[in-house]
């Protein structure tokens, strides 16, 4: 039996998880379905495909990832199912794939699937999981819909790079308070050249001139910067929420300054 990962915007407070839930289990009753997160903020499909694109490859290939972000459908935004490196993808096709793949997928279907009723209010229940019940019992991709080309383009805020700097942003953050930046440790080792350097913010009171291995390598309430395991550079208080005691927000700029002396 295949997985199949939830990644919604839904929360917990209301009925709509364990809907989806109940759906599949009334058509799978041995269904292994893997919560990813129901904490997308409302609408965030940037951030929806951040954890998306982060998480999928720690899944095994056959795995089958519904995600329930901006998911009503439109003419320009239709449903699709996507095969991707051994993986099947279900959701809206509203720019938000753009930002998962590296690459083409091999396979996208815009999803013809018989509704029970003319509107649908509620399509990752009504859709989406009408659709990943048929991938894991073994139906294939095609028998859901028709073939498309391509997948729809998101403008993607990528990093400015000149010969002594890098100049990014703020593109998630978690939990704890973390603030993950779009600037990944191959681009920073390729401008960086061994360099000395100084990460700076908004806020000139504070800035980093190292990169740290691990949260514990600076004091309780000190600030940090490291590549996570997404492989992005991150800027971190150590016990405590960079984002709070930084006043930085999602999508500030985030300047990282080379030099030789």
């Amino acid at each position: 039996m295949h997985i199949i990962t939830l990644t919604t915007d839904l929360g917990l407070k209301d009925y709509y998880v364990a809907a989806i839930k109940g759906t599949i289990l009334k058509e799978l009753p041995d269904a292994r379905i893997v919560d990813v997160t129901h904490e997308i903020k409302k609408y965030n499909v940037p951030e929806s495909a951040f954890v998306v694109r982060n998480v999928f490859n720690d899944f095994p290939e056959g795995s089958i990832h519904i995600i329930g972000v901006r998911s009503f459908e439109s003419e320009n935004n239709p449903h699709v199912a996507i095969l991707y490196r051994g993986h099947f993808f279900l959701g809206c096709d509203n720019g938000m794939f753009s930002l998962i793949f590296d690459d083409k997928p091999d396979k996208i279907i815009k999803l013809q699937i018989n509704k029970e009723t003319e509107v649908t209010a509620f399509p990752t229940k009504e859709v989406f999981v009408k659709a990943a019940t048929h991938l894991a019992r073994g139906g294939t991709i095609e028998m859901l819909g028709n073939p498309v080309p391509e997948l729809s383009q998101a403008v993607a805020f990528q990093p400015v790079i000149d010969q002594d700097y890098i100049r990014g942003n703020f593109q998630y953050i978690d939990s704890y308070g973390n603030l993950i930046t779009n600037i990944n440790q191959q681009l920073f080792n390729r401008v960086g050249q061994n360099r000395k350097f100084k990460i700076s913010f908004r806020n000139p009171r504070f800035e980093v001139n190292e990169i740290s291995k691990s949260y514990e390598d600076v004091l309780e309430g000190d600030i940090l910067a490291l590549f996570g395991s997404s492989g992005f550079l991150e800027i971190c208080i150590n016990a405590g929420s960079a984002t709070r005691l930084l006043g930085l927000k999602l999508n500030e700029t985030v300047s990282i300054e080379f030099y030789d002396h």
